[in-house]
């Protein structure tokens, strides 16, 4: 408002100079410099005054447009594995972590160095966790790299296999988003960057052919003095490649002597966020990119280590995030993410050392997720739009809702009513795959429950396209007898039980296995799997 009314008065006083030293002199007067001189210096100043108002407007539409969002990193090949599907909200992103180069072949990617993305969704389900998430209305970001293994660029020099091995990835996991975590050894390696700034750039212009644009992050460590000179010659060397960046994500964590001894982590991130927003401008300068202040705010991300960090001393609390999240709101920053969605809970009392970095809990009092919470709020929430005019269309016949699973098409049973399913058995309905948490019998899958305990079943994820039924065991007959209650069973010996293969884990008399299918810890059987099935007729 002031600027508005600044730019008025100065209208007003130069209109009204002007029409003095421009009107006609009067016999004996002289057009006055001086005036002159004040009507140009007026002048000047009203042009600043709206390039200023005009630079400044353009920068906010800008920073307006860029969008913001919140997304928690996955530490995906960590156990437990973590379930990211459960608690995911509309329009929120999980940050899978991390895509590296295969120790056993430099240009292939895997999950952590130990997955390929076929033996990941064997382990635990990746693929089904994804579709989830898509369900939702999430959406997936391939971070890839990280402190303890190769990012491709680093371990590979096939520039083409580089891209093909990024894009494989994006395509299955059906996401738009690579973030490149560079740290520790992938940060000092000049070659590897270079190269890796050429391959996103190639990736980057091979998918917007597609019609489908690719967001890039690069993930870096800062300290309170802003970026190290590594990290900002890595975001030089991206730029130079010609990789379009959406943002440059800060980690504010572990920034040891740079902070002072009395400062807050929140201070510190806050004081490492300006710093790197002065650096980055600058740095955009020097490409010839003259960024605003909105905007280059909207090209940054923060990431925090909840809970105790890697050094002594270090621990972002949620009265830190709270500031945090004020701070980002307020300048507008683009981005905000924690690691790691795995370490959102309170450690409980069975951890002896909370000064310890874990894996698996923060080391701080919170409930489970509240940080998630605290920093996601309001994050990336949807423009709402113009309704469109509808438009006279015939009714549309009724449609049936009910989904019918196709037992052909199934990679589990279909869930029956009258069987009876033991730990760890998994099942089809309705479309998705869900896991049996205990015994259970005739207790629907989707079942509405107040309280995820009580029900036994765990959803895992859609049925996918392309499931098949997993090959059943198929015992020739003659080959095991059934169990007798009248029989004597010596340890090692195999019977056929409700169509499953049983082992005797000591001798035994009158003792059925349905106690093992029930989860009885004392049963003297043990349920073979279908593998071991197919194992011993093969």
């Amino acid at each position: 408002m002031a600027a508005f009314t600044t730019e008025c008065f100065i209208s007003a006083l130069f209109c009204y100079e002007l029409r003095k030293s421009l009107s006609k002199p009067t016999a004996g007067r002289r057009l006055s410099w001086i005036r002159l001189l004040i009507v140009v210096v007026l002048l000047g100043a009203l042009v600043a005054t709206a390039m200023y108002l005009w630079n400044n407007r353009q920068d906010s539409a800008r920073a307006a447009g860029s969008g913001d969002w919140f997304g928690a990193y996955v530490d995906a090949t960590s156990t437990p594995f973590y379930p990211f599907a459960d608690e995911v909200s509309e329009h929120e992103r999980v940050v899978l972590a991390f895509v590296v180069a295969d120790p056993k072949d430099s240009c292939t990617l895997s999950w952590g160095g130990y997955y390929t993305p076929d033996t990941a969704n064997e382990t635990f389900d990746l693929d089904r966790k994804v579709a989830r998430v898509n369900e939702r209305g999430g959406k997936i970001v391939i971070s890839a790299g990280g402190l303890n293994n190769d990012e491709l660029a680093t371990a590979c020099t096939d520039e083409k296999k580089i891209v093909s091995g990024y894009e494989n990835f994006l395509d299955r996991y059906d996401s738009s988003t690579l973030d490149l975590d560079v740290e520790g050894n992938d940060l000092e390696d000049v070659a590897a960057s270079k190269r890796r700034a050429s391959a996103v750039a190639a990736l980057q212009a091979k998918i917007a052919r597609s019609g489908k644009p690719l967001e890039v992050w690069v993930t870096l460590p800062v300290d309170t003095r802003g970026l190290t000179e590594s990290g900002l010659s890595e975001v030089d060397r991206l730029l130079d490649g010609g990789v379009e960046l959406t943002g440059v994500n800060l980690m504010t964590m572990n920034f040891g002597g740079s902070r002072d001894e009395n400062q807050s982590m929140a201070d510190a991130s806050e004081q490492a966020a300006r710093s790197t927003h002065q650096q980055l401008r600058e740095l955009y300068r020097t490409h010839g990119q003259e960024i605003g202040e909105r905007t280059m705010w909207s090209k940054i991300g923060l990431t925090p280590m909840i809970g105790q960090n890697d050094l002594l001393g270090e621990v972002f609390t949620l009265k830190d995030a709270a500031q945090l999240k004020g701070f980002a709101t307020t300048n507008g920053v683009g981005r905000i993410s924690i690691w790691s969605a795995n370490r959102d809970m309170d450690c409980g009392p069975n951890v002896p050392d909370i000064e310890r970095v874990s894996n698996n809990c923060s080391g701080t009092p919170q409930e489970a997720g509240e940080f998630s919470r605290e920093l996601s709020a309001n994050m990336a929430a949807p423009k709402a739009k113009a309704p469109k005019q509808a438009e006279a269309t015939p009714e549309p016949a009724p449609m049936e809702t009910a989904i019918v699973d196709d037992p052909a098409k199934s990679p589990y049973p279909v869930w029956n009513a009258q069987a009876a399913y033991p730990k760890s058995e998994r099942i089809v309905w309705r479309g998705n795959v869900y896991e049996a948490k205990w015994w259970s019998q005739g207790e629907a899958p989707d079942l509405p429950v107040s309280d995820l305990g009580s029900t036994p079943w765990s959803l895992i994820g859609p049925v996918l396209p392309g499931d098949k039924p997993e090959p059943a065991a198929k015992v020739p007959s003659g080959l095991f007898d059934s169990w007798s209650a009248k029989k004597v069973y010596e340890k090692g010996d195999r019977v056929l039980f409700d169509g499953r293969l049983f082992e005797s884990k000591w001798w035994n008399e009158g003792q059925s296995p349905e106690a093992e299918l029930e989860g009885a810890a004392t049963s003297p059987w043990t349920r073979l799997t279908i593998e071991q099935s197919i194992d011993l007729v093969a």
